[in-house]
């Protein structure tokens, strides 16, 4: 990747404390709006002070931490030192939402020294931007602190001064596959969802929320809570004080440790960030999260192609067939009499149909689950090491058969590596597995995390796992491979230090439609997702299911949203990676819709969020990269709504051909997800649209340059 720099002044000003008059502890962003104090009171604690438009939206907060055999970091501090510095650059993304991305912001770097012994030293550095802040801790090298730090917990603290409604999902140390909650801050209770029963592992000990988490004031100021760089240390969830309205930093600990994070000095922390905007689509044009994050460490990426796929994934999910190749087998002697059930997925020829189908669709990839020997022997088994091979097919899948059909039909095969959360099997085949996709040509792999994390004692969210997830897609990069993780660690803008990290699930997904007892995701899941879990990062969501009902597999589940929404979910939640998640039959069958699918982008130049409400609807507008088109995806939640479009960020002199895929007239998420209607029309720069979405519904539009 191409790092194009336009403006880069950084201008240095280093002040001593022992001149108060000349000590900056206000920081304030380019335009001026985002406003930082800083300071320390009479006990020496440091805290800071938020403001946004003359307002102040988070009150004094303090900042500290506490260590296993040390003193805690939390008061009988001076600041010793302040610098500023100013930093304005454009780089570019190699693939993402957008090529060109703004990084200009205002930084503040406060030294701090404990005034009392063991005199120890402190820095914390804040980066004000237009669109929010992020703060982090450094810990420099120093002669009273040297060694290993262990941490038992960081206090950062989000002194709130309004009771926003939130919108959030608890704070579980081990998935985040939670429906959100809409209260006001003052009603969060996570702890009411611990053991859910449609979660394969669930740990929530306090009543804390994860991150991202959106809040909406009522004066139309729009937050969100999260982190960035998230490297070598423990996942941060966020306590909530449901009476004084504020939230603190809670690490994911482990139940090996006594302490969270263990770190050798010196290092810093992940950034804590505060994304702030007075409306909502500002929220999802923000790149203040990617921006926190250091600049591409593995120079060329381009053997990753962006790409729409298909496969063996949702029929699993049907039980129309399934994972594994069959029952009780010794699954290190395949070769001999090891007997197929007959249900089995990831058989050559059904991996071929799916090939054949991307290769007429313009879909570039095939993944394929269930491959490979082990998968009838982990559900249920507590000691799952050892049990999955990562480059040993079954019997009725030829690897090699498969690859080449697949190159000379144009479509490239996608691996899948499920660990069934056994890390030491995984760690120790990587190299091996990574190896055999290097052979193949492969450069794409599905990670999966199902299970509770062995080590025993070990969560997903852990120091132990945010090492294991980034260790495997550093390691991947080596053999160009590009990891789409599930039942991943959040999404923290390292997309942009390894662009190998190119997509995550991290939420709750389409196959909950399929099999959750709960109903599935209700119409404003996705709605909510777009202004939380999405400012994250991309998203493996899955979309595209047309067969809404699949009543000849599971009559008492289903997808709820229309199938217009389906095909709007291709632009409104980002990807570099899109499944067209539905069976081949359902696609063959309804040709009309399928063809927004073919046409769709993954790749974009520009992103423009056109209108939207936390949790009621959204409206994103992306232009692809190569070829200059325009797509524009909305969905709304349970209630329909009519929405006006305006087409000024079109290109100037341009017609387009506008193919729209919209609610059809009865169109319903429950009665009538499948009514839909069609339209051609001409569009332009100066051109208005009034457009219905339907209780559940969305709407596409393809807008083809002639």
């Amino acid at each position: 990747m191409k790092t194009y720099i336009s403006i880069l002044a950084i201008a240095l000003a280093l002040f001593s404390c022992n001149s108060e008059e000349k000590r900056i502890t206000e920081i304030k962003s380019p335009n001026e709006k985002v406003v930082v104090n800083f300071n320390v009171n009479n006990e020496g604690r440091p805290f800071y002070v938020l403001s946004f438009n003359n307002k102040k939206v988070v009150d004094t907060s303090y900042l500290g931490f506490e260590f296993k055999d040390a003193p805690a970091f939390n008061k009988n501090f001076i600041i010793k030192n302040t610098s500023t510095a100013d930093f304005n650059e454009t780089w570019q993304m190699p693939w993402g939402e957008q090529l060109d991305v703004v990084n200009n912001y205002k930084e503040l770097k406060v030294e701090l020294q404990e005034k009392t012994s063991p005199e120890r030293f402190l820095n914390i550095i804040f980066k004000v931007y237009d669109d929010g802040i992020g703060f982090r801790y450094e810990f420099p090298e120093q002669a009273r602190l040297r060694g290993e730090v262990f941490i038992t917990e960081e206090h950062t603290e989000f002194n709130l001064t309004e009771d926003y409604k939130t919108f959030w999902i608890p704070g579980d140390w081990d998935i985040y596959e939670h429906l959100y909650n809409t209260t006001n801050l003052s009603e969060v209770d996570a702890l009411q969802y611990a053991n859910h029963k449609n979660l394969a592992q669930t740990y929530i000990p306090e009543n804390a929320v994860n991150t991202p988490v959106t809040m909406v004031g009522e004066d139309g100021i729009h937050l969100s809570f999260h982190e960035a760089a998230l490297v070598d240390y423990s996942g941060m969830t966020l306590k909530v004080d449901t009476k004084n309205l504020n939230l603190k930093s809670n690490l994911v600990g482990s139940e090996n440790t006594d302490y969270k994070v263990k770190k050798t000095m010196p290092f810093n922390t992940p950034w804590r960030t505060i994304q702030i905007t007075d409306n909502a689509p500002d929220l999802i044009e923000s790149k203040l999260i990617v921006n926190l994050n250091e600049p591409n460490k593995l120079g060329d990426v381009s053997w990753f192609k962006p790409m729409k796929y298909t496969g063996v994934w949702w029929e699993m999910h049907l039980g129309k067939s399934s994972w594994d190749y069959g029952m009780t087998q010794d699954m290190s002697t395949w070769t001999d009499g090891g007997k197929s059930h007959g249900h089995h997925g990831a058989t050559t020829e059904n991996v071929k149909n799916f090939i054949d189908f991307s290769a007429k669709n313009n879909i570039g990839g095939v993944l394929v689950e269930g491959w490979n020997t082990g998968w009838e022997h982990w559900i249920g088994f507590e000691d799952r090491e050892g049990v999955f091979d990562f480059v040993t097919p079954y019997p009725d899948y030829d690897i090699d058969e498969v690859v080449r059909y697949g190159k000379e039909k144009g479509v490239q095969i996608i691996m899948h590596h499920e660990t069934s959360a056994a890390t030491e099997t995984y760690t120790k085949q990587q190299d091996t597995a990574y190896a055999l996709m290097q052979k193949y040509g492969m450069h794409a792999v599905k990670s999966g995390y199902v299970g509770k994390i062995l080590p025993k004692g070990e969560y997903h969210h852990g120091q132990y796992m945010v090492n294991h997830y980034n260790n495997a897609a550093i390691k991947a990069a080596k053999y160009e491979v590009a990891v789409n993780a599930h039942e991943p660690i959040k999404a923290t803008g390292l997309r942009r230090t390894y662009p190998n990290i190119i997509s995550r699930e991290g939420l709750r997904g389409q196959e909950f439609n399929a099999w959750a007892s709960d109903g599935g995701n209700p119409p404003e899941h996705l709605p909510i997702v777009a202004f939380t879990r999405m400012l994250s990062g991309p998203i493996d969501f899955t979309p595209g299911i047309f067969n809404i009902k699949f009543d000849e597999y599971k009559k008492d589940n289903q997808v709820n949203t229309t199938i217009a929404q389906q095909l709007a979910l291709y632009v409104v939640i980002y990807s570099p990676v899109q499944m067209a998640a539905d069976l081949v039959e359902h696609y063959e069958a309804n040709p009309e819709p399928l063809q927004f699918i073919k046409d769709v982008g993954v790749d974009w130049q520009e992103t423009k969020v056109l209108n939207g409400v936390v949790g009621d609807y959204v409206t994103i507008a992306r232009k692809e990269r190569e070829t200059g088109h325009w797509f524009v995806g909305g969905i709304t939640d349970e209630n329909s709504r009519t929405l006006q479009l305006d087409f000024s960020f079109l290109d100037d002199n341009e017609t387009y051909e506008a193919i729209i895929y919209k609610d059809g007239e009865n169109a319903h998420w429950d009665d009538n997800p499948l009514d839909i209607e069609i339209e051609k029309i001409e569009l332009k720069k100066d051109s208005k649209l009034t457009i219905k979405l339907a209780e559940g519904g969305g709407f596409a539009i393809s807008l083809l340059k002639r």
